[in-house]
């Protein structure tokens, strides 16, 4: 914030560290700890000055993308949270 620096951060939010668990369970039995409460990441980033947008509708996706280039570029960090289903992580496959 303090820097102005354009920048849009999106979150792809599943409530979940599932690629996480798709190992745990299979080494451990338990997906304890990787089922998380959902987390209002667009609310955090207004706590710090900067602006937030929630998608929880695939309609919302081009309004909200418009509006977050627009933000950013005034200067403010800006972060898009997308609520997002469940993700079934393959064996051996990685996430980046």
């Amino acid at each position: 914030v303090r820097h102005k620096i354009p920048v849009i951060a999106i979150i792809g939010n599943d409530a979940s560290w599932t690629q996480i668990a798709r190992d745990q369970v299979h080494m451990l039995g338990s997906a304890v700890s990787t089922e998380l409460a959902p987390t209002e990441y667009h609310k955090a980033v207004e706590a710090l000055g900067g602006i937030g947008y929630f998608i929880d509708d695939e309609n919302q996706i081009d309004e909200v993308l418009t509006q977050a280039k627009e933000s950013a570029q005034s200067g403010k960090p800006t972060v898009v949270n997308v609520r997002i289903g469940k993700t079934d992580f393959r064996k051996g496959s990685l996430s980046m």
